[in-house]
């Protein structure tokens, strides 16, 4: 059995493997989250051994928290786990839900709490290649261009996070510290 995760089975949150409920399309929980430096997002790009959208762009870090865990203690884990960052602690900004096909005959459909660090200095970041092939910081209108532009290289739900809820996740946010 691999790793459990809270999903929903006929109506009730119920721990289940996180491959089957890709497999089966089951409603469950995830955790997103946004670095932020300025007006630039720091990405990733997925290792090439994940199983399913491998080798894609995606925002900082997207997760599933585990059976009985919070949402803000999942944001922060899996920051140290996929990028070896400590320290930040990102703030809840939105809950959203989606349901998009993520190849190999899988469907994510998500009840994600997304979440916003800012920052301000130096960061440390040492990913893990198991998790992330690559990172980079993009100014938030270039990723947007980028997206538009080449959507074959980015995730599912970065596409819709971005098209859907950028108003939400980032609020005023980008363009303050645009200007600060």
């Amino acid at each position: 059995m691999g790793i459990m995760i809270p999903a929903w089975v006929d109506g009730e949150l119920t721990p289940v493997d996180k491959l089957e409920a890709h497999e089966k399309g089951l409603r469950h929980k995830a955790v997103s989250v946004f670095v932020v430096r300025g007006t630039e997002i720091l990405m990733q790009r997925r290792a090439l051994g994940k199983y399913h959208t491998p080798g894609l762009w995606a925002n900082t870090c997207c997760t599933h928290p585990d059976w009985g865990e919070t949402p803000s203690v999942c944001a922060v884990r899996r920051l140290r786990e996929e990028l070896g960052i400590t320290g930040l602690y990102p703030e809840y900004r939105h809950r959203l839900e989606y349901h998009a096909d993520v190849g190999n005959n899988m469907i994510e459909h998500e009840v994600v709490d997304i979440f916003l660090a800012h920052v301000r200095g130096p960061l440390k970041i040492e990913p893990n290649p198991e998790e992330v092939m690559e990172i980079r910081w993009v100014d938030y209108h270039d990723l947007l261009a980028e997206v538009q532009r080449y959507p074959e290289r980015f995730t599912p739900w970065l596409k819709i996070y971005l098209h859907n809820h950028a108003d939400t996740i980032f609020g005023p946010d980008l363009i303050i510290s645009a200007t600060s």
